[in-house]
This record gives C-alpha cells, structure tokens and sequence, in this order.
C-alpha cells in the first residue's frame, strides 16, 4: 500500500491532469490557417499541415507546444526555464504555450503565471485552444487521458521523436510532465540539425 501511495504522490509531482466534459472538436483541415493572439498582445498565425502546423511567414522555424495550465504546479515550476530556453533558441525555435484545461483571462494569466514564474515566451490564452490540443492529439494518436505539461515539437510540419525519461519508448513523439531543460535542448540540437 505505500508503494501505491508513492507513486500516486510521485506523479502529482510530475504532471497535471483535469478531466474535460466537452465535445471534442474536429481537426482542422490542411492549409487552414489559425491566427494566435498571445496574452502580451503579439501575433503568430499557424498553417495546417497534413499531419502538423508550421509558423506562417516563417515556415522553417521548429514549433514547441507547451500545453499547460496555470494551476499546475510543475507548468509553474518550469515556465521560466522555458522562458531561458526559449531565449537560447529564439533563432530557430518558437515556444507556443496553450492555456488548456481553465477559463481564465489575458490578464489572469499575466499577473498570476507570466508575471509570478516570468513566463514571457508566447503564451495564448484563444478559444481555439481546445481545438489545437484536439488536432495535437489526434495527429500523434495520443488516446490516455491528458496530463499536463505535455509538450510536442514539430519541424517543417512534422512531429518530432522526443526523449522519453520515463519509459525509454524510442518512438516517442511528446513530453509528458515537467521534462528537464537539458533533456529539451539535446533534443532541439539534434532537431535543429536535420
């Protein structure tokens, strides 16, 4: 029974999860093109790709998604060496962070994430949210029930294999949980150099 409990304890730990009451909503179709206000005012648009999304504008640059939720206590712990990583990597990489799994405002989220984990990478708080994550999960057929942070990297369209800390599953294509940062890099190095 206290391994039992550990466990339990270790993956509250680890990773956040809510469960979600809603429809989920139908992906959205190749070449459609989705336009992302982030909670600091900037602007990005996404295109849809057959099996992924690239920036519009700037189709070469690898996409992190950061699916996260602002009550989640390893989203917080990690936001701002997200924020570092972003930094280092600004050239060839652009961290996209989806608020899922809340109703909040713009202004929730600065004053009570970016601002308090100085989380200043481009973080959107859109209606389409729910929508991405469905679309995410469908392309990568991703069927447990979402536990977040969960992050996925895509380069010129494409999902990329990711390191996996907790099961060494090769194929891996998401991060699951607060992953470390040099975990990320060697995996963005590598990604960078296809």
């Amino acid at each position: 029974m206290r391994v039992f409990l550990f466990v339990l304890m270790s993956l509250f730990f680890v990773a956040c999860s809510q469960e979600v009451k809603t429809q989920p909503k139908k992906s959205f179709t190749v070449g459609e093109e989705i336009h992302l206000k982030s909670v600091m005012g900037s602007e990005a648009t996404l295109i849809r790709k057959e099996q992924g999304f690239v920036l519009k504008g700037n189709e070469d640059k690898i996409i992190m998604f950061d699916i996260f939720g602002t009550f989640c206590q390893p989203c917080k712990e990690e936001a701002a060496h997200l924020m570092d990583l972003q930094i280092k990597n600004a050239d060839d990489v652009m961290l996209i962070g989806l608020d899922h799994l809340e109703e909040v405002s713009d202004a929730y989220i600065v004053d009570n994430f970016s601002g308090k984990y100085n989380a200043y990478y481009f973080i959107t708080n859109s209606s389409q949210n729910e929508q991405i994550v469905a679309t995410i999960l469908d392309d990568i057929n991703y069927k447990p029930i979402l536990q977040i942070p969960f992050k996925v990297v895509l380069k010129n369209g494409a999902y990329q294999l990711l390191t996996d800390i907790y099961e060494k599953n090769p194929a891996n294509n998401f991060y699951l949980g607060k992953v470390p940062i040099p975990v990320m890099q060697t995996d963005l190095d590598v990604i960078k150099k296809k």
